[in-house]
């Protein structure tokens, strides 16, 4: 150790005003994890000391204060002008000799006189605070080789202390320019080039969600990822599975990672290129289920020694397939989230424009401003949407007047996601097609609150924005739930008070993550060619046809199960009509035509026939898989539409004969009570089944003789009718008599709050409520007087 250069290994995070927080935090890991295989890449870093000696250099520093004094950064061409003075003063001011023998001496060593590539970066003493990220903000090297080379380039990161970013970003953030110091980190290359790399996170970085690990990968350098340049391949895996050994990948994402950066041919000007990835490599997942475990288990353990979330960059070496960690720092956004919440919905929709990756939960809406390069930044005015190929730090200083951004490029761990988050501003991100798609000075709308879509409309939408105090909610005497059919919300709703899920509907996950009907993947080999086409591309990452039906599905269960984890999550076995599976791909070679489907082939009586029963099955295989082999057993099974007794009876035994028994591992079968014949033989379809769930969409249409889905009586439909009420009442009768669990999971308590009250009256169990009415049904059940006794 010197003045000027101390070798990773004998840093710590005590050392962050020495050594800035990046260098820091590599030192603490290398010191303190590597031996739990947390594995670190080494190097050295130079001090604050240097830096501060190189500035006092012909009074380089009062020549900064004074220059950074004359202007407002909100003026972006004057913060370009004066940043461009002062590190053009920078690099024009020769580094002592003491400080360049050090950085020569300490590469010496590290490489052993060898000739090795380094990555050289920056690391500032404000940086990676639990309290603010500058994350991208001062500049990276990578594949640099030769002591000249990283002088040079040690050069460039001191001046990058002064992107016209970074000193935006400190001004906002209030931090002094004089008090910052900068720390150049020399560390050892990975051959991710010939690999692949990426981000990590801690937690899921939209919701907040902390059970999970979020991974982000794509081929070769991760500066591409970081950047936004590529839309990488996404991965959730769930902490507790992790820990526990269990097949924890509940959540994987094929991206387009259509480019990669590489070393440059040698004898090139350039260090690095980037080139097109083959077809073949962009059809396929970077990363494979060891990959993802090894990384996950490597991030709990970064997590547990910080004692907060965490944000990651990760390589993985082509050459050896070792799997290594380039920093990690605090997550600045999520981690701070107050017990407040808020629930952005559209009152209308539009045309939509273009779609992508939704950032933030969000919606802003305002005048289009398409930039094609950070010259025109000046363009954008407070309140406008920005829309670009893609953004970097240079950005930053016009990105938070945004109403919304939107790019073609980049996924959630980008930059300009990145920023959106902290900045609280919604992003769409990856559209592909956004520069085009929306015109110049049009009035469009972003919404970021429908899911993992982001969508772009035409024109200024109405929107509503509700605060929900999730302290503020009275206790009351049954358990609210909630109906989730969208997986990728389900780490969102969670965050809703709430006793579990009363209904997860699978025709969410097989109609959008899968999109082809269960007979043709059993049939694959049998199909015309241009159908199996069609079928590739949907399964493309998956091993074969049913594979990726059963895996599809169970992440999709598995995603929703461990967002409400360890609470009950009732999953409905799917309830397509037979017009709706005919509309998925490959689907109209099997369903038949029918007048009426609503009445038609659905239900058990769908699952037990001939020739539907192998795709039954594969639906039995994802649930199996769910509980048994990921270890989420607070998944329990409900069946839909039971006609008759004898039906209930085979339905069961055939849930039994796939390795779904009621009562083995805790499983729990419960039915659907949404027909009269439901209610009326209650008690000896409770032979059956653990309990029912009340449809009342379906019970109000069959009890009334209502076709729900026609203008024309559509005003005679209510679920409070009289009759209605009066079947309601002998399952809920039924059930609390057998001690059997009894609900409901229809439309009528979100709808109506009095229906709710009576069902409380009668003594229901739990109501399953769409997720935007849970709070206002809880206060006005707490509120609302009970019944006489």
């Amino acid at each position: 150790m010197n003045a000027y250069v101390i070798p990773f290994e004998q840093l710590t995070m005590r050392d962050v005003e020495t050594v800035g927080g990046k260098n820091a935090s590599l030192g603490e890991m290398i010191g303190a994890l590597t031996r739990l295989g947390v594995q670190v890449p080494g190097g050295f870093a130079t001090t604050a000391q240097a830096y501060r000696e190189f500035l006092a250099q012909g009074g380089l520093d009062e020549r900064i204060r004074a220059e950074l004094a004359t202007f407002n950064v909100d003026d972006v061409t004057k913060l370009a002008a004066s940043g461009a003075r002062i590190r053009q003063w920078i690099l024009a001011t020769p580094f002592p000799p003491a400080l360049e023998s050090a950085v020569t001496a300490a590469l010496t060593h590290m490489s052993g006189g060898k000739d090795i590539a380094v990555a050289v970066r920056s690391s500032a003493t404000a940086e990676d605070l639990p309290e603010a990220s500058f994350a991208g903000q001062q500049e990276t090297f990578l594949n640099v080789t030769g002591a000249q080379a990283v002088l040079s380039t040690m050069h460039e990161v001191f001046a990058s202390l002064f992107n016209d970013r970074a000193i935006s970003y400190r001004v906002h953030q209030g931090f002094d320019h004089s008090a910052v110091a900068l720390s150049a980190g020399v560390q050892h290359m990975v051959r991710s080039d010939l690999g692949a790399s990426g981000v990590m996170f801690t937690l899921d970085t939209d919701s907040g969600f902390r059970d999970v690990v979020f991974i982000t990968a794509s081929w070769g350098l991760g500066e591409t990822v970081v950047q936004g340049a590529v839309n990488p391949d996404e991965f959730y895996l769930y902490k507790p599975a992790v820990r526990s050994g269990k097949h924890a990948v509940v959540r994987r994402n094929l991206g387009g990672k259509a480019v990669k950066m590489v070393y440059a041919a040698p004898g090139s000007a350039e260090r690095v290129s980037t080139v097109e990835v083959s077809q073949a490599d962009r059809a396929r997942f970077c990363l494979d289920d060891a990959d993802l475990i090894t990384l996950a288990r490597q991030a709990l353990v970064i997590e547990e020694h910080y004692g907060r979330p965490m944000d990651i960059e990760w390589a993985r070496d082509g050459a050896t397939g070792a799997i290594y960690i380039l920093q990690a720092r605090p997550e600045t956004v999520q981690s701070r989230a107050g017990r407040t919440i808020q629930r952005y919905s559209l009152k209308a929709r539009s045309r939509v424009l273009t779609t992508g990756r939704s950032i933030g939960q969000r919606i802003g809406a305002g005048t289009a401003r398409v930039i094609k390069s950070a010259a025109e930044m000046a363009r954008v005015q407070a309140g406008d949407v920005l829309v670009a190929d893609m953004t970097d730090p240079d950005w930053e200083p016009v990105m938070k007047r945004a109403a919304a951004i939107v790019t073609n490029r980049g996924g959630r761990t980008c930059h300009a996601a990145i920023i959106a988050r902290e900045l609280g501003i919604p992003a769409v991100v990856g559209c592909t097609n956004a520069t085009t798609s929306i015109r110049e000075g049009q009035e469009v709308t972003v919404s970021c609150a429908e899911g993992d879509t982001g969508h772009v409309y035409e024109g200024l939408l109405a929107f509503d924005l509700k605060q929900i105090e999730l302290d503020a909610l009275p206790k009351i005497p049954l358990k609210i739930m909630m109906n989730v059919g969208n997986p990728d919300r389900a780490f969102d709703f969670a965050g809703i008070p709430n006793h579990g899920v009363g209904l997860a509907r699978l025709e969410f996950i097989i109609n959008r993550m899968i999109g082809v009907h269960p007979r043709a993947l059993l049939e694959f080999d049998r199909l015309d060619p241009e159908l199996q086409g069609q079928i590739r591309t949907q399964m493309a990452g998956y091993a074969d046809p049913v594979s990726f039906y059963v895996e599809k599905l169970a992440e999709g269960i598995a995603q929703i199960a461990a967002a409400f984890a360890p609470e009950p999550v009732i999953v409905r076995l799917s309830d397509f009509k037979s017009n709706e599976y005919a509309n998925l791909i490959g689907g109209s070679r099997y369903e038949p035509s029918e007048e009426n489907p609503m009445l038609g082939f659905r239900g058990a009586s769908r699952y037990i026939d001939e020739t539907f029963r192998p795709c039954f099955e594969l639906e039995c295989r994802a649930l199996k898989r769910v509980r048994e082999t990921m270890g989420l057993t607070n998944v329990q099974v409900m069946v839909p539409f039971v006609r008759t007794v004898a039906e209930a009876k085979q339905v069961t035994e055939l849930l039994a004969q796939n390795g779904l028994k009621r009562g083995e591992n805790g499983l729990t079968v419960i039915m659907m009570c949404e027909l009269p014949t439901n209610a009326l033989l209650a008690e000896q379809y409770l032979e059956h089944f653990d309990g029912m769930s009340i449809g009342s969409n379906d019970m109000t249409q069959l009890t009334l003789g209502l076709d729900r889905d026609s203008a024309i009586v559509a005003n005679l439909f209510d679920e409070r009718d009289e009759a209605v009420r009066m079947l309601l009442s002998m399952a809920i009768s039924a059930c609390r008599k057998h001690g059997k669990y009894v609900g409901i999971c229809g439309q009528g308590p979100s709808d109506h709050p009095d229906l709710a009250r009576w069902l409380l009256d009668q003594g229901i169990g739990s109501m399953s409520l769409n997720p935007d009415t849970v709070v206002e049904t809880w206060l006005f059940l707490a509120q609302a007087p009970a019944k006489p006794k």
